[in-house]
């Protein structure tokens, strides 16, 4: 019997009806024009409720439907809000479930880095974290559920563990790497501003030791990521930088988000 991770935040963090789901998901996609001369190889997006970060995730992920025919994979990285463990953690899943149907996971690549001693079996990490979870919708609309996914949760892990990884997954063309993180959290409009746009520079000038735990929930995860991208000559691009004062929320105290493409 195949073993489906259920959805932990759905009617939480986004609708929890299918249709509803994806007219909001079509809804953010169609505001944006996409720009790059080609689709990302890597991505960093936002993981929060989509009323108040999916504006900003959307103008990266509108540059991936150009690649809809081409990515059969897609790694997911992001950090553990809910458990605290060491290392990086898959789950034992042969499918993640949203309203949006199952999306079955690449079962061979996970267990190659079990094997490999890159990652470790621990459900607890996966059970209840939505840093994953909240891309899952909108690559099943861009990709139409013809991917597999090799979803990782990192806890307290070093920039080169995560490097490993990456290199691990990285593959070819038919390989994307999805880094979740927001940035700055609950600081004033104006001064998560200036603070969101000071990471921004540091993640597209490959600054590592700039990116850290008070400008990035993830910040693990994208060290990860800009260690190994730097070693390929990879250029990091902004593509939108926001607060939810921007989007859906007050601004006394602001939670930012920001969505990167790597090419």
């Amino acid at each position: 019997m195949d073993i489906i991770r259920q959805p932990a935040v759905a009617n939480m963090f986004y609708p929890g009806d299918a249709v509803e789901l994806g007219d909001m998901i079509e809804g953010f996609l169609s505001k944006i024009t996409p720009t790059l001369p080609i689709p990302p190889k890597a991505i960093i997006a936002p993981h929060a409720g989509y009323i108040y970060s999916g504006p900003v995730a959307a103008s990266v992920y509108a540059e991936l439907i150009k690649s809809a025919h081409t990515i059969k994979r897609v790694a997911i990285i992001g950090p553990s809000h809910r458990v605290a463990f060491y290392g990086l953690a898959v789950p034992d899943a042969d499918f993640f479930n949203t309203p949006l149907g199952n999306i079955p996971l690449d079962r061979e690549t996970i267990q190659n880095l079990i094997s490999q001693n890159i990652v470790t079996l621990f459900n607890q990490a996966h059970a209840l974290e939505h840093s994953l979870e909240v891309h899952l919708p909108f690559l099943q609309k861009i990709y139409d559920n013809n991917i597999s996914i090799v979803p990782i949760v990192v806890g307290d892990a070093t920039t080169q563990e995560v490097s490993q990884c990456i290199e691990a997954i990285w593959g070819d063309a038919e390989t994307l790497i999805v880094i979740s993180s927001d940035l700055s959290h609950y600081h004033p409009y104006n001064e998560a501003k200036q603070l969101d746009k000071n990471t921004c520079t540091s993640i597209e000038e490959y600054s590592i030791d700039a990116i850290h735990s008070e400008n990035a929930c993830g910040y693990i995860p994208i060290r990860g990521l800009l260690h190994y991208a730097k070693k390929l000559n990879l250029k990091a691009k902004t593509l939108d930088c926001r607060n939810s004062g921007d989007t859906a929320g007050s601004k006394d105290q602001v939670v930012g988000y920001g969505a990167y493409a790597f090419i």
